[in-house]
């Protein structure tokens, strides 16, 4: 459907911006406009201002900005056309629909809605009949108290096959049908979807019902699912929808988090606890639309599964979707609960301040892959912990963004390294007296140093050559990037052997050994070691390993980055046009990546000026002989 710019501005006009803000955030009158402390980041004096003759809403602490829609779309999480048809509603505008087809639909969509909130009010009405008893025991035994029951709108759908035929008969019987409340087989009288369960009305992000949930009441029915929902219809997808978004989402902009739990009973027992900002999916794992709109709303949804081998499925599933999606800033949380209890049952049997402790500290999405590949399967032989290896890489493969994915293979290879090669038992330590010299630091065997020296005397590539000095001097760092220094390795002639030699010289070394491995006479330092913080000797341990990684990184990129640049240049005889674009995306990405090797040298000139800064000088006017 295409919205003209006239009729955007139109319904701007007729609404007051500060109106629909103030429904959800409260505002103080500044001179023309208003002030509050701004609902999308934490702050204690406002910084956050709605003009209502400028049309617009800016936070100057986090630069929040936009209209009135967009404060439907950002702060309410609605889709675009659902905060026009929200606004055009409450202004009093008709939206245009784009075609006849399309205007049909919508009405067709419309009466889906009444028929479903009709069914709503009867499911409602019958609760308190004698014949929903069983429901009111129900609610009853899982103590939610009446302001819970009223929110979530509970019901009692009637044991007989025609009970909402009957009691929705201003309905045809087709629309009914559509709306998944009734259902038609062959040629036999159509008959009620929802018969003698509890119901629960699922909203859309506008809080219209657009289904339901419905638990079975008889324990004798063993042979009937516990849980259903409506089936998929014009109003409801089960992959675009989460339960409870509609309250959820405001009360996320206040908690700064959003829960998702297993099941829509685990909302109802997390809100009844006093935690609002809890969801859930429709039955199934997480599905990509469902992520993209947790990630509208925070960065780190937090995963709350069941301690169960089930819960912690899910719990895949759902890492399983979101890796290929992973982007700056958006991840997932985990909360996994005790083995055996669910959200409710751990809230009666340690009360809300357990759950709440356990959402003050979720686990990383990368720590939770670790744990469950490593708990998947034995690790007993050299095979065993080679196919975790395998697996974690596989993983890793599947994140699109590169620097998360080149971030998450560094980290879970030395979780597994740390893992596959533990430190030995420490010897006996002896004492070394003043006379007798301390034993060298390891050597390479002859043939090892004698490869080292071959190739370093015909590489004179500065990073290449960088590379291979800071391995020398942290050795620990070795086995920890050998799966890329390996491909690496295999691909170049020059300096494949040095780094070959050195992957074999540390699987001798003692695990975990931080002692710098001897340099073989004859091995010549980089020609250019001022741009490398891991070659500097004052540099700080931690912050010179990670720059050896992105050292490790960036050698290994190179290869790509130049062979595809030869290849684009090589079709201009055959495609010049495809060819030419191919050449700017990939000169793009070069100068991406003589940015980043420059930040190393950016880094290095930082700390020799801090260093300097830090090294006592000589008294004003001091001359040489003085200082002596």
């Amino acid at each position: 459907m295409a919205l003209s710019p006239q009729w955007l501005d139109e319904l701007r006009a007729r609404l007051t911006l500060s109106s629909v803000v103030m429904r959800t955030t409260k505002l103080q009158r500044a001179g023309r406009e208003w002030k509050a402390c701004c609902p999308f980041h934490d702050e204690k004096s406002p910084s956050f201002t709605v003009s209502d003759e400028k049309g617009f809403y800016h936070c100057f602490g986090c630069g929040a900005h936009g209209d009135v829609i967009r404060w439907m779309t950002d702060q309410r999480g609605l889709s675009f056309m659902d905060a026009v048809k929200e606004l055009a509603s409450e202004a009093g505008l008709e939206v245009p629909a784009a075609d006849p087809r399309a205007a049909q639909a919508a009405e067709q969509r419309a009466g889906l809605h009444d028929v479903l909130q009709a069914a709503q009010d009867f499911y409602r009405a019958s609760l308190s009949t004698p014949a929903g008893a069983k429901a009111r025991d129900y609610l009853a035994s899982r103590r939610f108290d009446a302001h819970t029951m009223e929110r979530f709108g509970f019901g009692y759908a009637p044991a007989a096959r025609q009970a909402l035929k009957a009691a929705l008969a201003q309905f045809d019987e087709a629309m009914m049908i559509e709306a998944g409340l009734r259902i038609a087989v062959d040629d036999k009288e159509p008959y009620d979807r929802f018969r003698d369960r509890l119901t629960m009305p699922i909203h859309d992000a506008r809080g219209r019902v657009i289904g339901f949930a419905a638990r079975i009441l008889d324990a004798d029915k063993k042979d009937a699912p516990k849980y259903i929902n409506s089936p998929d219809t014009l109003v409801f997808d089960k992959g675009r929808t989460l339960f409870n978004l509609h309250r959820a989402g405001p009360a996320s902009r206040k908690s700064g988090r959003l829960v998702v739990v297993e099941g829509q009973m685990d909302v109802v027992a997390m809100a009844a606890a006093g935690f609002e900002d809890a969801v859930a999916p429709m039955g199934t794992a997480l599905t990509e639309r469902q992520l993209e709109m947790l990630w509208r709303l925070v960065d780190a949804p937090i995963l709350c599964l069941d301690g169960d081998n089930a819960g912690q499925r899910a719990a895949m599933r759902a890492i399983g979707r979101a890796l290929p999606m992973l982007a700056p800033g958006k991840t997932l949380s985990i909360v996994r609960l005790p083995t055996g209890l669910d959200p409710d049952d751990l809230i009666k049997q340690s009360g809300p301040a357990a759950m709440d402790a356990l959402l003050a500290e979720p686990g990383s999405l990368l720590d939770t892959l670790w744990e469950f590949e490593k708990a998947s399967s034995p690790l007993h032989t050299p095979e065993d912990k080679a196919g975790l290896k395998a697996r974690l890489i596989e993983h890793c493969e599947a994140i699109q963004h590169p620097d998360i994915r080149s971030l998450y293979r560094r980290d879970l290879l030395e979780k597994f390294s740390a893992f596959a090669f533990p430190p030995r038992p420490p010897r006996e330590r002896r004492e070394w007296k003043s006379g007798f010299a301390k034993p060298a630091s390891p050597p390479l065997s002859p043939e090892s140093a004698g490869r080292l020296r071959k190739a370093n005397g015909v590489n004179r590539d500065a990073l290449a050559s960088a590379v291979v000095a800071g391995l020398l001097r942290f050795p620990d760092q070795i086995l920890a990037h050998a799966e890329l220094l390996g491909q690496f390795a295999s691909q170049d002639g020059r300096v494949g052997p040095a780094l070959e030699s050195l992957i074999e010289a540390a699987e001798l070394l003692e695990p975990g050994a931080e002692t710098p491995i001897s340099v073989p006479q004859g091995f010549a330092p980089p020609p250019d070691n001022s741009r490398f913080t891991f070659l500097d000797e004052g540099a700080d341990p931690r912050a010179a390993r990670e720059d050896l990684a992105e050292a490790v990184a960036l050698l290994v990129e190179r290869p790509a980055l130049e062979a595809a640049l030869a290849a684009a240049t090589a079709r201009f005889a055959t495609d010049p046009e495809a060819a030419f674009a191919e050449q700017q995306r990939l000169l793009k990405r070069k100068l991406a990546f003589e940015k980043r090797l420059g930040l190393m040298a950016s880094r290095r000139a930082a700390l020799a000026a801090q260093t300097d800064s830090d090294s006592p000088s000589a008294p004003s006017g001091a001359t040489d002989e003085d200082s002596e």
